[in-house]
């Protein structure tokens, strides 16, 4: 049973997913951590850091690591067959879509009103993770100065930082990890 509400919520969460793997990851969140219980936030957040880290869509990638993690190997695949599923019939119909009437302003004009909501979905998810980041808690913690992470915060600011200056990805990560590790180990 759990392989097939796998295969069904991951064909769901593809089926109204627009704007990419990152804009799947709140809708992902939203399933496996609020919904059903699966995965709790903090496992959430490191599925979607692995997800980032490994070759391949993200999105494809974060729904193979969460099945994995709630029902082994066939919970994996069941995921991932879910996920694509979707996108595959829906891409064909959208490109034979706008391959014939691409030229309408009324598909400029589906397109141009989707950016800002899955510009809302990114943003959503990116409070999440800062709340987690930060101040250790998956919701607005009612004693801001007692949750706060100074460890999170420094290596939020510096990746942030980094990103601006065009370091790359891989070199972020890698930097954040052995900064996560060190600052973990100076703490204990």
């Amino acid at each position: 049973m759990i392989y097939l509400q796998l295969f069904l919520e991951f064909a769901k969460i593809s089926l109204v997913c627009v704007g990419g793997g990152y804009a799947s990851m709140p809708l992902i969140q939203a399933a496996v951590v609020n919904t059903y219980h699966w995965l709790s936030l903090s496992e959430f957040i490191d599925i979607f850091t692995i997800s980032q880290m490994t070759p391949g869509p993200i999105g494809i990638n974060a729904a193979t690591f969460a099945g994995m993690k709630i029902a082994g190997l066939c919970g994996a695949v069941c995921a991932t067959a879910g996920f694509v599923t979707p996108s595959i019939f829906l891409c064909i119909a959208l490109a034979k879509i706008i391959f014939k009437y691409g030229d309408l302003g009324a598909i400029h004009g589906i397109l141009n009103g989707l950016r800002p909501a899955v510009m809302a979905l990114i943003a959503a998810a990116c409070v999440s993770f800062v709340l987690l980041a930060v101040w250790n808690a998956e919701d607005i913690p009612e004693n801001l100065a007692a949750t706060f992470d100074p460890k999170g915060a420094v290596i939020l600011i510096a990746a942030l930082a980094a990103v601006r200056l065009k370091v790359g990805v891989i070199k972020v990560l890698l930097a954040s990890g052995v900064a996560g590790l060190v600052l973990g180990l100076v703490a204990t």
